[in-house]
């Protein structure tokens, strides 16, 4: 991936020079035509493009931003309701996420989101106790997680 990256930054600097210009607008023109050709050669790569994984980590960093918001809308609603009928648990989710820095990366996103906190990782970082304030389902809540942070968390680092 990084090989990609700095040949598509390599061929953008050569295309400004190519053009006798040093402007942002030639540089961009570069990198579109930087990434058109790593396009066209991408049966000479080990991996996929670099490009999937920068749009699935935008799709990451929105469904953080969406999940984010439904959580406190979620959480003011059960602060404002005049009987609290709460009933928080703690569960065990197992994990297939293998890499330490995947693992950080699904447990701050459980945490910043409200209502959930991971208590715990297991020692074989299999493992993740989570506490959440208000669940009806354990075994709809893993799902919930591993179908939106844990898989999104997946194609960044394994596309």
């Amino acid at each position: 991936m990084a090989f990609q990256i700095l040949l598509n930054f390599f061929i953008a600097v050569v295309w400004m020079f190519m053009n006798s210009s040093l402007t942002a607008s030639t540089f961009i023109i570069g990198y579109l035509i930087g990434l058109l050709l790593l396009f066209i050669t991408r049966r000479f790569f080990n991996s996929r493009l670099y490009i999937w994984r920068v749009w699935a980590a935008i799709k990451l960093t929105l469904l953080f931003i969406k999940e984010l918001t439904l959580s406190n809308i979620s959480v003011l609603m059960l602060v404002l309701r005049p009987k609290l009928e709460l009933r928080p648990m703690i569960f065990a989710m197992p994990t297939e996420l293998e890499q330490e820095w995947e693992i950080t990366l699904l447990s701050s996103l459980i945490t910043l989101t409200p209502g959930t906190i991971v208590l715990h990782v297991s020692d074989d970082q299999r493992t993740l106790y989570i506490h959440a304030i208000d669940v009806e389902d354990v075994d709809e809540a893993i799902d919930s997680i591993k179908n939106s942070f844990e898989k999104a968390i997946m194609e960044v680092s394994r596309a």
